[in-house]
């Protein structure tokens, strides 16, 4: 698969910036992207992003149904091992990575389901609340779209209602070994953590 160099970037705010980029490099502080529009270029910095995704196209495909979760994918693949990221805003990727660590600023993963428009993202740590990897990866997925489908969770947090997010079947027909109970409510913040 040929990686384009059209992106959209997304901001923590909110804000959403959509073109083309040649200088993106994830050691440099800024990068520029030039709307196909021929506006001037705009001037990125990563600090302020949330994620910056290498798209096939810039429109999309409105009609095709979102994938969440890792939809019975390989432990690994050649881009890496699972990882499962639940930023801060409730949005939850699923995908693979070669390049995460917890002391990285940022790290490029590419998504589950690689009939996505998603070719790759570049993952911001700071916007992420929580990050796992490996076999944590299937059971923070897991948990967040239960969440989201049962009344009173998440719902309709995105713009979907939550009948529209299937929770997986547990993997082999069994919770999963690496099946980590919740917190009890007193417990305090909740804290990014690697591949525990």
């Amino acid at each position: 698969m040929e990686i384009t160099n059209l992106v959209v970037a997304r901001y923590v705010d909110g804000r959403v910036v959509k073109g083309m980029t040649q200088d993106f490099s994830p050691n440099r502080g800024l990068f520029h992207v030039e709307p196909l529009d021929g506006g001037p270029p705009v001037e990125v910095r990563i600090r302020q992003l949330k994620a910056l995704f290498f798209v096939v196209s810039l429109q999309g495909d409105p009609s095709r149904p979102d994938v969440h979760g890792f939809v019975h994918g390989p432990a690994e693949t050649q881009q890496g091992k699972k990882i499962a990221v639940r930023f801060k805003d409730g949005e939850l990727l699923c995908g693979y990575t070669l390049t995460w660590t917890p002391e990285r600023e940022g790290f490029f993963m590419f998504p589950a389901d690689s009939t996505a428009n998603n070719q790759r993202m570049f993952v911001v740590t700071a916007a992420t609340l929580e990050v796992k990897a490996g076999p944590a990866a299937e059971v923070l997925a897991q948990r967040v779209l239960s969440e989201r489908a049962t009344p009173g969770g998440e719902g309709g947090a995105h713009g979907g209602p939550a009948g529209g997010i299937h929770r997986m079947p547990p993997i082999g027909g069994r919770r999963p070994s690496g099946f980590l109970p919740r917190p009890s409510r007193g417990a305090g913040p909740e804290r990014r953590s690697g591949t525990d």
